[in-house]
């Protein structure tokens, strides 16, 4: 007894000390610069031969990444003599060399991918059946939906299919949101100031609000953030102004405070966006009580402009707040450690949220950016003002504009990209082009918190295939942990998968599941019973990661599969 009361004080010092998620930090105070306060970074790949402007985690662990087929050559040519015939390409109309490879996060290989027409800008989303939607580009890409269904095993015959012409506008800087029936939502792009819907219904919906929002020449309209709300509206930012829509009913129901500064946050000034955890509330199972959207960054007004002289203005530091579910919304306004545009916001499985990426001088655009923000910052939103933002560790190599960053299953941040050069280029030149590939270990990864983290070995369902889940049903997670403090400690939750192209992560959501019970069923052995999320408007069907957290320290996920019964 007494020895496991010392390794439990042990314990207990060990997370009051160093787990940042846990504790309130002291303001002044440095944390010690170890893995278990400020994260680790890792070099997976030397030299990835693309570098991915656009990536997304697919539902068998591996990540479909892609640049532009109109760069030139890249460092990765098919092995198999296979090449792209395009007449209409600007640069190579025979081209030998891939632009998107197939990254396996379980053994760090890469296998190339052939896309046929320009991803340029382009956007996407991951359809139900976990099949991922690419949509639009430029030039001959613009008008194409392209799509890469995942296998589990052998994948080598496994490659884009695309189809053109199936768009009814170009899509060059436009935006995807899953919706509750299953289908997606395009909105926006370059001067076009409207939406359509895959599956396609053959018409055209206007969207006078993306004209509003355009600053001539300098846009930033483009890549608007667009949130699915648990109400089955869309929330809708661009520039400085957003809107609660309707968009079955092409009707704008409401249109917020503007946020305070007059900056604007959308490409090229390149700010970020997230919508907050989604908590299932336990007293009204189908309702969410709070819904709030965050945004960070970006470049102040005229910095487009200045940019294109050659003068580069400070980046912003702001970040806002607003509750979209109050009665009267107003913007929260917050402080970030370090200015930074072209940063890139995702979602923890804890629901902190990790700001990483970017420049702190300058835009998104060819030259544009100086002074590379290495270092990610985490934010506590739930923590109180004064101690929600951490300084991570800096990262060793620059990501500037054409950069990216998503998620993994093992709660690291997949890092790559950044060209800010109209071709390739890797010599004479500020910030060359890159092709190496990161992971950042958020803290929670340290083994110093291996005692208290879950392990999940196990989920059921009632009446359930395997990794398919029904709204609103019990699900049982069995899990192991080696010190297990309370059920309070304890939360489900799942996360979507984002697609991440130019400092926003789409279709990326958290939603926190209601606990039923938490019982021990041997000496290290606990089952968590939740429910599932209630509606499809809380959360879209398809494939989603479900992580068990224990006192700030989440699991590894599993992947499971939602859909109306």
């Amino acid at each position: 007894m007494t020895t496991t009361i010392i390794t439990l004080t042990s314990l207990s010092l060990l997370l009051l000390l160093f787990h940042p998620l846990l504790t309130k930090s002291q303001p002044g105070r440095t944390n010690p610069p170890s893995s278990a306060s400020q994260g680790q970074w890792r070099l997976l790949q030397s030299n990835l031969g693309i570098s991915p402007m656009h990536m997304q985690l697919l539902h068998n662990n591996k990540v479909v990444m892609f640049d532009r087929t109109d760069s030139g050559r890249s460092n990765l040519t098919f092995s198999d003599g296979r090449c792209r015939f395009d007449p209409d390409d600007t640069q190579l109309q025979i081209d030998c060399t891939a632009h998107s490879v197939l990254y396996d996060v379980t053994t760090n290989k890469i296998r190339p991918l052939t896309i046929q027409t320009d991803t340029w800008c382009s956007s996407g989303a991951v359809l139900p059946n976990g099949t991922l939607l690419q949509t639009g580009g430029f030039h001959d890409g613009d008008h194409v939906v392209r799509m890469f269904t995942p296998r589990y095993g052998d994948d080598d015959n496994n490659d884009w299919v695309e189809y053109p012409d199936y768009l009814n506008r170009r899509r060059w800087y436009a935006t995807n949101q899953i919706l509750p029936d299953g289908r997606v939502i395009i909105v926006g792009g370059r001067r076009q100031y409207n939406y359509e819907f895959y599956p396609s219904d053959s018409k055209l919906y206007w969207l006078d609000f993306l004209r509003e929002t355009r600053d001539g020449r300098n846009e930033n309209n483009l890549y608007p953030f667009v949130h699915l709300l648990p109400d089955g509206n869309l929330f809708i930012f661009s520039n400085t102004r957003s809107i609660l829509f309707d968009y079955d009913g092409n009707r704008v129901l409401t249109e917020f405070p503007e946020i305070p500064g007059g900056d604007p946050r959308n490409y090229p000034s390149s700010g970020s966006s997230v919508l907050l955890p989604l908590v299932e509330n336990a007293t009204a199972p189908t309702s969410i009580e709070v819904v709030e959207v965050m945004v960070c960054g970006g470049a102040p007004q005229g910095a487009v402009r200045s940019a294109r002289a050659g003068e580069f203005a400070r980046a912003i530091s702001s970040c806002g707040r607003l509750r979209v579910s109050d009665r009267n919304p107003n913007w929260e306004m917050e402080t970030m450690p370090l200015e930074r545009v072209m940063g890139d916001m995702l979602l923890l499985p804890t629901g902190d949220v990790i700001v990483i990426n970017g420049a702190g001088r300058g835009t998104a655009g060819w030259e544009n950016g100086r002074e590379p923000v290495t270092a990610p910052v985490i934010y506590r939103p739930s923590a109180p003002q004064i101690w929600r933002f951490s300084v991570m560790a800096a990262s060793p190599t620059a990501r500037m504009y054409h950069s990216s960053a998503i998620l993994l299953g093992d709660g690291r941040i997949l890092v790559g990209g950044s060209n800010p050069h109209v071709f390739y280029n890797f010599t004479g030149v500020l910030y060359p082009t890159e092709l190496k590939l990161d992971a950042f270990s958020p803290p929670y990864l340290s083994p110093a918190y291996d005692p208290v983290r879950p392990r999940i070995v196990g989920v059921r369902a009632a009446a359930a295939p395997a990794a398919v889940r029904g709204y609103g049903e019990e699900i049982r997670v069995s899990f192991c942990v080696t010190r297990y403090l309370t059920r309070s400690a304890v939360s489900v939750r799942i996360v979507a998968p984002s697609f991440t192209t130019h400092s926003f992560a789409m279709n990326q959501r958290m939603v926190v599941l209601r606990i039923v019970d938490v019982k021990q069923k041997a000496s290290d052995m606990y089952t968590v019973t939740v429910v599932g999320p209630s509606t499809a408007e809380i959360a879209p069907p398809g494939y989603y990661m479900m992580f068990v957290v224990h006192a700030g320290i989440p699991s590894s996920c599993i992947w499971i599969k939602l859909q109306s019964r």
